[in-house]
């Protein structure tokens, strides 16, 4: 069964762009999303994003999110206190690790996962990272997509950004 997969730690907001988190953090994301940036009326994005992405193949997610994390940790306590005033914008969590997994993606299919890769399916957290999630106030977020042909309709064929 092929598998694309990612991890992202994300911090949002409705209100603080990207360029101003970066500021805050002294630490340049990977991928922004500006709020209103995706379309035009009448639907826009709800929330500026800030990410740090590792989507690099062949990994399980426990190694990409360990990946985000060395990058993360010598700002924990930056991340934290922006994720702090981040939270008081809106009822949503800020923070959060996302982690996006395509089953099936016969179109574009990662070499490394096939028979002779390394098994991608199994995954944990570890106690270093619930420490750096609670320290952040960070939420986990997972998305799983079957993208096979023959899905039932209606089944998600692309990875939807995350909802906020």
């Amino acid at each position: 069964m092929p598998l694309q997969q990612y991890a992202y730690f994300a911090l949002t907001s409705t209100r603080t762009s990207a360029r101003e988190m970066t500021a805050e953090l002294g630490l340049e994301p990977d991928e922004t999303r500006v709020r209103g940036s995706r379309f035009t009326d009448p639907v826009i994005p709800v929330c500026h994003s800030w990410k740090v992405v590792c989507r690099e193949p062949g990994l399980r997610v426990d190694e990409q999110i360990a990946h985000v994390l060395d990058r993360l940790r010598p700002h924990t306590d930056r991340i934290a206190a922006l994720a702090r005033k981040l939270d008081r914008e809106g009822p949503d969590p800020s923070a959060a690790l996302h982690v996006v997994r395509c089953f099936n993606d016969v179109e574009d299919t990662d070499e490394a996962c096939g028979p002779e890769g390394p098994n991608l399916f199994g995954w944990h957290l570890g106690r270093d990272v619930l420490d750096f999630l609670a320290a952040t106030g960070a939420v986990v977020d997972v998305d799983e997509y079957d993208m096979s042909p023959d899905a039932p309709e209606g089944d998600a064929r692309t990875p939807a950004t995350p909802r906020r």
